[in-house]
């Protein structure tokens, strides 16, 4: 390779298979099946490599344009955790290029019409808490493997036809199935139909209101609004503790906390006559 032929291309692979590849050359390369575009779809910053376990430390950016990242994808979650390699390839010999980064896109920001997303390599997963927690309230998420409830059953999931929406985080639906108020509080919301489609959030308030009208109230907007008519769906919350797991779903056989763990203040107070085992 020389210095003044050598090109940067990159390839982006979501976890539903599409691929999508940038090149900073002025025309399009192909090679490993991939086509590299040289528009402004994504760029990258010189990477920060070492040696060892470290995490290589770089971002991407680029613009949210219709025809290759989209803001209704990065709303979606749709390019959470993609794969991504980058390649410093010669463009007059195709073959004689070398890999250069491999890792996935990590948490995104968007910012008028761009968006801007840390890369993480290979080793990142090893930054992860293994094990498990001993904690009073259930490690599990609702639903899961360990959990085992079944999220489908009307009981515990339900759709309604939005009425309202105000400061983009306030829904409104009248004709609500009867569900006792904060029946949905910690739980999420998933927009079915609309230009909003497939966004979700998480229910922070959950008010039932009189003539079977329901308020629910999210913690930050979709991005998108949904629209009065759109399809919504909701799927009750859980505070994870051994109460609500029995009483609520009826789940405690699966309760996957120490409800009866004691506390720190317990372990650390002094006690006459004796000591805490």
């Amino acid at each position: 390779m020389t210095a003044t032929t050598i090109a940067r291309a990159w390839m982006v692979r979501r976890a539903d298979g599409m691929v999508l590849g940038f090149t900073d050359h002025d025309a399009v390369l192909s090679f490993e099946g991939i086509r590299f575009r040289p528009d402004h779809g994504m760029s990258a910053r010189a990477l920060v490599q070492a040696t060892g376990l470290s995490v290589d430390n770089s971002e991407a950016e680029g613009a949210l344009s219709d025809d290759a990242i989209t803001e209704m994808d990065v709303l979606a979650g749709r390019w959470d955790g993609a794969d991504v390699k980058m390649w410093e390839v010669d463009w007059t010999d195709l073959s004689a290029r070398r890999l250069v980064f491999a890792g996935s896109l990590g948490e995104i920001a968007r910012s008028q019409g761009a968006f801007r997303t840390e890369l993480r390599g290979l080793s990142e997963p090893l930054n992860a808490a293994r094990g498990r927690v001993f904690h009073p309230r259930c490690s599990a998420r609702l639903g899961d493997g360990s959990c085992k409830l079944a999220l489908a059953n009307e009981t515990f999931r339900t759709e309604a036809v939005l009425a309202g929406i105000e400061e983009e985080r306030i829904l409104h639906f009248a004709g609500f199935p009867a569900y006792e108020a904060g029946w949905f509080e910690r739980g999420s919301l998933l927009v079915l139909t609309g230009g909003a489609e497939a966004l979700g959030g998480t229910v922070k308030n959950d008010t039932a209101l009189p003539g079977g009208g329901r308020k629910i109230e999210l913690w930050q907007g979709l991005g998108i609004s949904p629209l009065p008519g759109d399809q919504i769906r909701l799927t009750a919350g859980c505070d994870k503790r051994a109460l609500t797991c029995r009483d609520k779903f009826r789940n405690l056989v699966n309760f996957r906390g120490f409800p009866h763990l004691p506390s720190e203040d317990w372990i650390m107070a002094p006690q006459a006559g004796g000591r805490h085992g």
